[in-house]
């Protein structure tokens, strides 16, 4: 076995990279990463550069670590910056540091992917080719965002610091129709939801969820116009480049969805989603007017009676959060994994995780009590 870097996801294929289990992540397909490099929207001089490792089996891919050189923290939802801080003032350097998952998206998702017949020790080859890349380029700590459960913990019996923090995800128990997702809830919900979309239908507005292979040019120029607007008005910074949603139309279709809300003929707002193996994904929206419960519709309500027709049973409609509880959406723990070099840094964060771990688990009995249900 073979264990080596790459530059670019260019330079794996997609071939040997579809060939390896991706879970159900529509982010970490070829199309997706492909359009994330191709558009700019990373590599170099943007923070996120691409450092794959690899393992090979004679010509075959067995697996690999999706792995990015970083020199700020921005883009990673998985908040790092009292870290950086702490160590700036205390003299140590904390960039460059090595971050694994998917740029932007915080999404849960595999991040050690390995082919369905690699041989045994892939995974033990590439958590040791990972520690050496960061011996290489000489990165303060190492961390794995988003991972599944069982990766964490993984990784916290080879030394790293598990970290747990929240989102809000919905998940289908056994609903056949909205109806049923409704008749589950409180009354007060139930009808406040409803008050919700029949104001919306009054205006005039309806959303539909389209599939991508089926948007035009209207739909796909639209979803980089609202990105644009939206993250202008909320003083954050576009990640995307201009062209990523062009190299996304031509590279992944078949994953994206598109929630279009309009009058008449005219689009008004909308969503961008992605769905994977049983489940969906929200990833940003925007509009060009303002309408009230626009976003619970678009956002909300609209993809959760796409989940419910297509039989998917997960949602996750993104980062944020205490607004999706009273609409159906459950507290969840989301899980990071974090290699500190520096040994005084490492127990600081350690002993951070540690009491963060705590107040989450209490967070969730807090917030189990006013839920929708």
């Amino acid at each position: 076995m073979r264990v080596a870097t790459s530059r670019s996801i260019l330079e794996v294929g997609e071939g040997p990279w579809s060939a390896l289990d991706l879970g159900c992540s529509p982010f970490l397909r070829f199309g997706f990463l492909s359009a994330l490099e191709c558009s700019g929207s990373v590599g170099e001089g943007t923070g996120w550069e691409p450092r794959y490792v690899l393992a090979w089996d004679g010509e075959q891919l067995v697996g690999a670590v999706p792995t990015w050189w970083k020199s700020h923290s921005y883009g990673e939802y998985i908040f790092d910056w009292a870290w950086a801080d702490g160590a700036m003032r205390a003299g140590i350097p904390y960039y460059p540091k090595l971050v694994v998952g998917v740029p932007f998206t915080p999404a849960t998702g595999r991040r050690l992917l390995l082919h369905p017949k690699a041989p045994s020790g892939t995974a033990a080859a590439l958590l040791a080719g990972l520690r050496e890349l960061a011996d290489e380029v000489q990165a303060s700590s190492v961390h794995w965002l988003f991972c599944e459960e069982q990766e964490s913990k993984l990784l916290e019996q080879l030394g790293y610091f598990a970290r747990e923090t929240l989102q809000f995800h919905w998940r289908n128990p056994g609903w056949q129709n909205f109806d049923d997702y409704l008749g589950a809830m409180r009354g007060k919900r139930r009808r406040e939801i409803r008050r919700e979309r029949r104001r919306l239908r009054d205006a005039g507005l309806s959303v539909v969820l389209q599939p991508g292979v089926e948007l035009g040019d209207e739909e796909w120029a639209a979803m980089d116009r609202f990105y644009r607007d939206t993250t202008a008005r909320k003083w954050g910074q576009a990640y995307l480049s201009t062209s990523f949603f062009g190299e996304l139309r031509s590279r992944m279709p078949d994953a994206v969805v598109f929630a279009a809300a309009r009058r008449g003929d005219e689009m008004v707002g909308g969503a961008l989603l992605f769905e994977g193996a049983g489940a969906l994904y929200g990833r940003y929206w925007g509009c060009d007017q303002t309408h009230q419960h626009l976003h619970f519709e678009t956002c909300f309500y609209a993809p959760i009676e796409y989940c419910l027709s297509r039989g998917l049973t997960l949602y996750e409609a993104g980062a944020q959060g205490e607004h999706k509880l009273p609409r159906g959406f459950a507290p969840s723990i989301v899980r990071s994994a974090h290699w500190i070099r520096e040994p005084r840094l490492a127990a600081a964060i350690d002993d951070f995780c540690a009491a963060e771990r705590a107040q989450t688990r209490r967070s969730l009995e807090l917030l189990e009590p006013h839920g929708a249900f």
